[in-house]
């Protein structure tokens, strides 16, 4: 490398430190003027979970890529599975995403590997 392309790449690395930073920075001063129980807040949260709940539901219904190879219903047996142990643990979200994952990697391999769809 020459010299040029050092200079370069480090002022492209100190330019993304002080984007990254100047963002953060403006979060810090504005968070203090965040009302987090009002309307607006509020539906941001609504928002963001119901987009979470839009992929979650499309990775299981229409999911893309390995996943695409596997039993609908392995997919839904292992989702209701994370679900119930979520709702029974006291939504407790690390043992159900766990367990969820767990059961479908056992119903994956007690379906002998048969990853094609019917």
């Amino acid at each position: 490398m020459t010299t040029f392309s050092y200079f370069g790449l480090t002022l492209l690395t100190f330019g993304a430190i002080l984007g990254t930073y100047f963002w953060r920075g403006m979060g810090v001063l504005f968070a203090s003027r965040v009302n987090s129980a009002g309307a607006v807040f509020q539906w941001v949260t609504f928002v963001s979970y119901a987009m979470l709940g839009g992929l979650i539901a499309r990775m299981v219904v229409l999911p893309i890529g390995p996943l695409e190879e596997t039993s609908l219903l392995i997919r839904s047996l292992a989702f209701a599975t994370g679900v119930t142990v979520f709702l029974l643990l006291g939504r407790r979200v690390l043992p159900a995403v766990l367990i969820g994952v767990g059961s479908f990697i056992t119903m994956m391999f007690f379906s002998s590997f048969n990853v094609a769809a019917p």
